[in-house]
């Protein structure tokens, strides 16, 4: 049976397991809407910006593991969704995003709302589409889903123009995908790993340091077990926190510019570093000549471009982290379990130990404001840490990041490299799609909640309970942290004084909206608006001119940490 490009889209959708898509209709997509309609199986939500529906669609990947689905229309509706598409891209999370497009006859004819979003897009998805021919568009969506979670994840945009969403063809699936220039390699080289494990055996202050690949990989129980097997501490990037949890004594936090002093100390120490699933990125490094000097390095990822693209690597393994780690575990439970690792670690963890102690992550006592380190450890105490947290990006992130204990992955849900501001409140939408029986809080600022605040009809009009909750300081926090310790004090332009009434904001909207401006009012509010079945935003007055400590400045080194 014939069908139309629209209906091909759609049944290939099913094809693919997607039950949810996120979008915002518009003339070059209107015939797959009105398709849409006849499929109550997939599941759309309407956002308020195209923005959004890429933040959304991430949020939901980054929570449940899979690919990510949004629909868009042209010129307008498809630059509207770059930043979301690049925000993916920097983390590696596996997206499709479908753009609608004028007609074939009219591309290159600066037609209403043409845009070349394939052009605009190479430098940000890891493959893209222009789909001229119906014939060719069940297989190219078979690939675009294949490509996005193959492999180094990341987001595939098929463009869709007009009269192939009009044109029909019969409608033929393939089952398998065969892409004669993609060929990702996902087994370890058991040589490499057996470099890797002598490297263990040797080492006498070693430190694995987990990033994002850990989680998008589903490595998290593979790297605790190597961890306790052999009692070596674990420290994280941004996006790797929720791999190892943060209850166990063998944790030192999150590391980098924002790290924990321990992170940190230990990472310049250390005479091996397992790096798995990160890029040792600026963030995480400081100073590149000055890091881990005393260090040997193993490196494990997916994606062969990020080793040694920025430290020297000792034994690389191009590989799936999972497997990667599987791996070592094998090795290492027949060739070194005979060694009392406790005993030989002792003097390393005992040093540790007494770096978590000397500087542990605390703030400045007393004022007149909350502090907002204290309203995260509150949340994390009424929670018990199992919420899913969704960030915006600045101060309220990295206090996130610090002071909630994420013991799972895919639990902390943020815009890690690219540094998205109006990233949390769409994203964290996207979460309590995927589980509408867990309580998900987006943390946020008052700064960063306003570039996507419009979303808050979303959440009420599909009775979507995410709880905002507003740090606000009044300023661009991390902007300002920068002009007070750099720029002389020189706040210029980053005060937001002139913001609504977050409260009366919310009711607009018709969502719920609490204010805690006091000591007393933080537990008990706090209570009452994470229980409530509603959405709801929770403004919370904080300290003005409250930093972020641990700092390492630009240019220093790792253990040349500004402290409180």
């Amino acid at each position: 049976m014939e069908l139309t490009g629209a209906q091909i889209l759609l049944e290939s959708l099913k094809k693919e397991g997607v039950d949810v898509l996120f979008g915002y209709p518009g003339g070059a997509i209107i015939d797959i809407y009105d398709e849409l309609t006849k499929h109550p199986e997939l599941h759309h939500i309407l956002v308020r910006h195209e923005q959004a529906a890429l933040h959304a669609a991430d949020g939901y990947a980054r929570a449940t593991g899979k690919v990510g689905t949004a629909l868009v229309t042209s010129g307008p509706g498809a630059t509207n969704a770059v930043t979301g598409i690049a925000t993916a891209y920097c983390d590696s999370i596996p997206l499709v995003v479908f753009t609608g497009q004028v007609s074939t006859a009219l591309i290159g004819n600066d037609a209403f709302q043409e845009v070349d979003i394939v052009g605009i897009t190479r430098p940000c998805t890891k493959h893209n589409f222009l789909v001229k021919d119906v014939k060719d568009l069940a297989k190219t969506i078979r690939q675009a889903y294949y490509l996005a979670r193959s492999g180094r994840p990341g987001p595939v945009l098929v463009d869709l123009p007009k009269d192939v969403q009009l044109g029909k063809t019969e409608f033929v699936w393939p089952e398998d995908v065969y892409m004669r220039s993609y060929n990702p390699n996902y087994n370890p080289n058991q040589g490499q790993l057996r470099k890797a494990i002598k490297e263990l055996r040797d080492a006498r202050q070693p430190v694995i340091l987990a990033g994002g690949g850990v989680i998008l990989s589903d490595a998290s129980s593979a790297l605790t077990e190597l961890a306790r097997m052999l009692k070596i501490p674990v420290t994280c990037s941004l996006m790797g926190i929720g791999c190892f949890p943060a209850s166990d004594p063998l944790w030192l936090g999150m590391c980098g510019m924002h790290g924990t002093y321990a992170a940190n100390m230990t990472l310049n120490n250390a005479d091996l570093i397992v790096c798995v699933g990160a890029r040792f990125d600026d963030r995480v490094t400081g100073k590149l000549d000055t890091f881990a000097p005393k260090a040997r390095v193993v490196h494990i990822d997916i994606d062969p471009t990020s080793i040694r693209k920025n430290v020297r690597v000792d034994v690389p393994v191009v590989a799936d982290c999972r497997l990667a780690l599987e791996g070592l575990n094998e090795i290492a439970q027949t060739k070194l379990t005979g060694e009392d690792w406790g005993k030989v670690r002792a003097a390393w963890l005992s040093t540790i130990d007494s770096w978590k102690q000397a500087k542990p992550l605390q703030w400045s006592k007393g004022g007149k404001y909350l502090k907002p380190q204290h309203v995260v450890r509150v949340l994390n105490e009424l929670t018990q840490g199992s919420a899913i947290v969704a960030t915006e990006v600045g101060q309220n992130q990295m206090w996130a990041a610090q002071f909630y204990d994420f013991d799972k992955p895919r639990t902390l849900i943020t815009s890690g490299g690219l540094g998205t501001m109006g990233y949390g409140l769409p994203a964290a939408m996207g979460c309590q799609v995927a589980f509408p029986g867990k309580l998900v809080v987006d943390v946020a600022g008052d700064g960063s909640i306003q570039m996507n605040i419009q979303e808050m009809a979303t959440l009420v009009q599909n009775k979507l309970p995410v709880k905002i909750l507003i740090l606000n300081n009044t300023y661009l926090g991390m902007v300002r942290q920068w002009q007070e310790l750099f720029y002389k004090h020189n706040y210029s332009h980053t005060s937001m004084t002139g913001q609504p009434d977050f409260v009366k904001l919310a009711e607009a909207y018709g969502a719920e909206g609490y204010r805690i401006s006091s000591e007393e009012e933080l537990k008990p509010t706090l209570e009452k608006a994470l229980a409530s079945p509603n959405p709801a935003i929770i403004d919370v007055t904080v300290e003005p001119e409250e930093d972020v400590y641990p700092m390492v400045p630009a240019g220093a080194a790792l253990d040349e940490m500004l402290l409180v």
